[in-house]
């Protein structure tokens, strides 16, 4: 025998032997007879490698084909998959060669050939038929595995021992089968009679998929085992309206008032169609555990709700302290189309692991329509499964054929107990169909022909599943008819009630959408009445300034941190005004110490885009990180300050979902410049700004956005302000554009003290960040509050005044330098820092003190179809409080800015010369360059 085969480096020669001494130790007529001769002649002792050299033993072509054996079941483990039965539309597809017997040169005279199972079955030797059949039932029925791209040993194993001795399957009580019965009874009758009382309505129908509501029935009784008692819910509107009467247990009779509409003057200007509704609900499993539910509302954007629900689940466990994240999770729910298609879903992902977002993992189900509106998969995707952007994770994906509930029911224990296990994301992909088109008033046959006449010759899932009960003889024909009687007989009870009722007129109530948490929170308009007192006393704020410039005695600041820390001293003892990025740490921390989480997310957030904040510091010599805002005091509530991925969908999505579940925290998604945010527009214009007149849903999430014309370029300059005006009306939100440290100061913490929970857009500074006159004194923080209008700190003669000049932001530096340039002492110049809601009443009596004759002018740095300006004209025309409202500005641009800094400069000499020089005639001074 060859000495290669017995010293090979993993000694499968001699291991081989090993294993058959072991089974002819206990049956010897279980190992070949050329084997059995051999270890007779050693004398029974077990096989050495020396001693199986020496033999000279024949053996080598048994080593070889064990060889082969072993490739085989790797090949099944990685792709057996392929082979699986999961398209209920399609035969079995045609085995891959490596998956075949011939392609390792065996035939059917070696099926009863005996070869070592290996850890398909450990210590076991089984004829090679018995080997191919136990593989092809456990990957290859009807459920498909990916797992070996997994690279954890340890994890793939778990799978290995979780899969291959049950062969993929799992035995369930006739009870529990009854139960998945019953479930496909209520989501098959609650379609039909929906189809039969509302013909051509839209309701985006499970049918087809009506395994969904017993696969989300097993996963939180199976949640309830585990301990969860929190599970938020992510899904698009395929199939919501089965989910919100059978699973979240919403009220038919609520869910058939809104498709009566009896009412639809309670509904004029808000509110949003059925099936993009939320709901939330008490759940008792069959143990008697309760678990809390909560569904997302969301918008037609499928996608976009996964990383809300992740957010609100970190939330949730941040809330509680549960750093384990053992007791709440999410499921969220794909269609197949959109879960390949839509770079959202690989933003959540990849947030999946990351320590500032991850919740523990979430069960992904992706109900697999096999089509996406009218696109054929080959023209939507390029890959083979809709779920391959998910193998970018350490975790497994199980496709599965939605038409056998007990291959669902055997993934979804699977899924769960990974997700347990190891604390990550799991996918599973349920292959099933759309019996209808992309809504009920669609013809699918238009494009998919073939498809459709399939779809129509097949049966319903509940219609299989009952057959192969009555055959195990666990329940009868008349049971299960009496189950649908008695289902259909409750549906038309509760329409008939609906119907005869007269419409409700009172409006949601907002807080029992909201839930607990928001009883002491409000929305609708900005509440009257004084404002907010912000400040705190200057003790407080000099012990905090102490903690920031304070590190461990072990740690080593670079040199130049060394000089901030310092600086942050020299504050503290009144030496030195406070700046931006002082003010701003302020805020955080003085919130902390009053029991405020703050949680701060962005690109580069933890030391700032333009290296002002320094959130976490990093010792120049071993690189350990130290967060002074984490050290404030031990009874403080957490301040983090996050580095997002380079991404904004999913991480602003995220803070939005945060922000629902913890309204006393102070939660602010940063931008690395504000001109990003516009990536994050869905989120924006479909949840942020609108969220509370669709759905009732408030949040306080706090949008920072860098904004300035610097000379910077197109990409670097603009927040677009003018869209979030565009978006506001009924006190939906709130724009501020701050110029002071003290004001942004008040303005953080009076997004937390006054209970008016709105979302907050601030255009932070960016050359102001060190700009001499951009300063506060301390003492502008120990007291007072946020100034929606500021007035001219110059304070001229009010009779003297011939101009006043109204800006917003930066430019407001920018007036004041030239005004002094040109010795202007008849000019004033307000500030206007919250653009949005407008403070008529501040707006009134900063202008009170001026002459009616002055000429009132607004001034932008923004071209005129940009900035506040046309905001302006949209809601006051050409007279602001009775006088001519005139305004300065760069022309309109299809750009918001210029490459060219020289050019820049011009256009702003040009802008301080329009400013300053005579006003002509009336309207808006704009026109060509140097006109």
């Amino acid at each position: 025998m060859s000495t290669d085969n017995i010293n090979s480096p993993n000694m499968l020669s001699l291991s081989y032997a090993e294993r058959l001494w072991r089974s002819w130790r206990e049956d010897a007529s279980s190992v070949p007879p050329a084997w059995r001769e051999w270890f007779e002649a050693q004398g029974g002792t077990a096989p050495s490698a020396a001693g199986y050299h020496a033999s000279g033993h024949a053996g080598e072509r048994d080593l070889a084909d064990q060889n082969k054996v072993d490739q085989l079941v790797r090949n099944y483990r990685v792709r057996g998959h392929r082979l699986a039965r999961l398209n209920p539309l399609a035969d079995p597809p045609a085995p891959p060669p490596e998956l075949t017997l011939e392609y390792y040169g065996f035939g059917d005279g070696d099926l009863d050939r005996v070869f070592s199972a290996g850890t398909l079955s450990p210590g076991d030797m089984l004829p090679l038929r018995e080997i191919l059949r136990r593989l092809q039932a456990t990957f290859s029925r009807y459920i498909g595995v990916q797992y070996m791209h997994i690279d954890d040993l340890q994890v793939r194993e778990w799978l290995q021992k979780r899969m291959e001795p049950t062969e993929n399957r799992i035995e369930l009580h006739p009870q529990v089968q009854r139960r998945i019965l019953q479930r496909l009874i209520d989501a098959e009758i609650f379609e039909e009679f929906i189809q039969n009382k509302y013909l051509g309505a839209k309701r985006f129908s499970l049918e087809g998929a009506e395994t969904v509501i017993p696969l989300l029935d097993m996963a939180i009784e199976h949640a309830g085992q585990q301990g969860l008692d929190k599970i938020v819910i992510g899904m698009a509107h395929r199939g919501r309206l089965n989910v919100l009467a059978n699973i979240m247990e919403k009220n038919p009779r609520k869910i058939f008032a809104e498709f009566e509409d009896a009412d639809p003057e309670q509904f004029l200007g808000h509110g949003d169609v059925k099936y993009h509704m939320g709901h939330h609900s008490d759940w008792t499993t069959r143990q008697g555990d309760v678990v809390h539910l909560s569904l997302c509302f969301n918008p037609s954007h499928l996608e976009f709700v996964s990383p809300v629900a992740l957010g609100r689940v970190r939330a949730r466990q941040d809330r509680i302290g549960d750093t384990e994240r053992e007791r709440s999770m999410a499921i969220l729910i794909h269609g197949d189309a959109s879960f390949i298609g839509q770079g959202v879903t690989q933003e959540t992902l990849n947030m999946s692991q990351l320590e500032g977002y991850r919740a523990g993992g979430a069960l992904h189900v992706v109900i697999n329509n096999q089509i996406g509106f009218t696109t054929d998969p080959e023209d939507g995707r390029s890959t083979r499964y809709c779920t391959d952007v998910a193998k970018m994770l350490q975790a497994p994906v199980f496709h599965v054929n939605g038409e056998d509930p007990e291959a669902v029911a055997q993934v979804i224990c699977l899924a769960m107990d990974f997700r347990r296990e190891w604390r990550r994301d799991v996918i599973i992909d349920m292959y099933c169909y759309r019996r209808r088109g992309h809504n009920e008033t669609d013809e699918p046959a238009f494009t998919q022909p073939l498809m459709y006449e399939a779809i129509r010759k097949r049966d319903p899932v509940r219609k299989g599943y009952l057959e192969r009960l009555t055959k195990s003889g666990h329940i009868t024909l008349e049971m299960a008819e009496q189950m649908t009687v008695d289902r259909r007989k409750r549906l038309q009870e509760i329409l008939d009630e609906v119907r005869e009722a007269k419409p409700e007129a009172k409006p949601v109530e907002r807080k029992r959408v909201l839930g607990p948490v928001w009883r002491e929170y409000q929305g609708g308009p900005e509440p009257g009445g004084p404002p907010v007192l912000t400040g705190v006393p200057r003790k407080r704020l000099v012990e905090i300034l102490e903690s920031l410039a304070t590190v461990p005695g072990d740690f080593t600041p670079h040199k130049r941190i060394e000089r901030l820390l310092e600086q942050r001293r020299r504050i503290a003892k009144g030496e030195q005004p406070v700046d931006w990025a002082a003010a701003e740490q302020l805020a955080f921390g003085t919130l902390g110490r009053e029991g405020h989480p703050v949680r701060l997310s962005g690109q580069d957030s933890q030391r700032g885009t333009f290296s002002h904040r320094h959130a976490v510091l990093h010792d120049a010599k071993t690189g350990a990180r130290h967060a002074p805002l984490s050290h404030l005091a031990k009874d403080q509530a957490p301040v983090v300050t996050i580095n997002s991925p380079l991404s904004e969908v999913g991480p602003v999505a995220f803070e939005y979902g945060y922000t629902l579940t913890y309204p006393e925290a102070l939660v602010m998604w940063e931008a690395q410049f504000g001109d990003f945010c516009n990536v994050a527009q869905p989120i924006i214009d479909q949840f942020i700004t609108s969220g509370e007149s669709k759905w009732g849903m408030l949040s306080g999430l706090v949008l920072m956005l860098p904004h300035g014309m610097e000379g910077m370029g197109p990409e670097h300059s603009s927040a677009r302000l003018e869209r979030f005006l565009s978006l506001a009306a009924e006190d939906n939100l709130q724009i501020a554009n701050p110029t002071t440290p003290a004001q942004l100061f008040h303005l953080l913490r009076r997004q937390v003290w006054r209970h008016w929970r709105k979302p907050l857009v601030i255009l932070t500074p960016k050359s102001l960040l060190r700009h001499p006159d951009c300063v506060s004194d301390l003492d502008e923080l120990a007291e007072g509050f946020f100034h929606p209008v500021l007035p001219d700190p110059a304070v001229p003669d009010p009779g003297k005044v011939t101009r006043v000049l109204v800006c917003s932001g930066k430019v407001y530096y920018d007036l004041v330098a030239e005004r002094a340039a040109r010795g202007r002492d008849d000019v004033v110049i307000l500030r206007l820092e919250q653009p949005y809601p407008l403070p008529g009443s501040a707006f009134v009596e900063a202008m009170r003190p001026y002459r009616d004759d002055a000429e009132f002018l607004w001034v932008q740095e923004e071209p005129a179809n940009m900035g506040v300006w046309p905001y302006l004209r949209y809601r006051f025309g050409e007279r602001l409080l009775g006088r001519p409202l005139l305004g300065a500005c760069r022309p309109e641009a299809a750009s918001p800015a210029t490459g060219s800094a020289g050019a820049h400069k011009l256009e702003f000499a040009h802008l301080m010369d329009r400013v300053f020089g005579p006003v002509k005639g009336s309207g808006l001074i704009t026109g060509a360059w140097g006109a």
